[in-house]
């Protein structure tokens, strides 16, 4: 198994100064916190966020970055980003899934059919982009 802790900074990379580090270690906590309210709400996502955390974490706090790329939920999930940018099909359900109970609330509760029409068509636009990512590999130990 390879160690899950990623490199904190890469070579040639130039440390940020101290307020933006702070600003990203902020932006990146707001995007942990947005990404675990999206885990729960449908319509709202969680992968873009802990993409987002991620990278403001890696240049401005090597111990949250490493705490993420740990974690149970996000660890995996950033990994196999890492690796060609791919997509767990379980991962693809859950946001399938998600956005097909927002799909059906927008369409009950819109008075404004082209807004309604321009979401559904954004979120048909994703899901396929979603579905042609490519999945990860079986894990051999599991």
């Amino acid at each position: 198994m390879t160690d899950p802790t990623p490199t904190p900074v890469r070579p040639g990379y130039r440390v940020p100064s101290w307020p933006v580090r702070c600003l990203l270690m902020a932006f990146s906590a707001l995007c942990v916190l947005l990404g675990m309210i999206g885990a729960v709400v449908p319509g709202m996502p969680t992968t873009v966020f802990i993409l987002m955390a991620a990278w403001a974490a890696m240049r401005s706090s090597p111990r949250m970055h490493a705490w993420l790329y740990a974690h149970a939920s996000f660890g995996p999930m950033l990994r196999n980003w890492d690796d060609g940018g791919r997509v767990s099909r379980r991962v693809k359900w859950m946001a399938t899934l998600s956005m097909a109970a927002s799909s059906a609330l927008i369409v009950f509760v819109s008075t404004r059919p082209w807004l309604a029409g321009l979401a559904l068509a954004s979120m048909a636009c994703v899901l396929a982009w979603l579905w042609l990512r490519p999945e990860p590999a079986p894990d051999p130990e599991a």
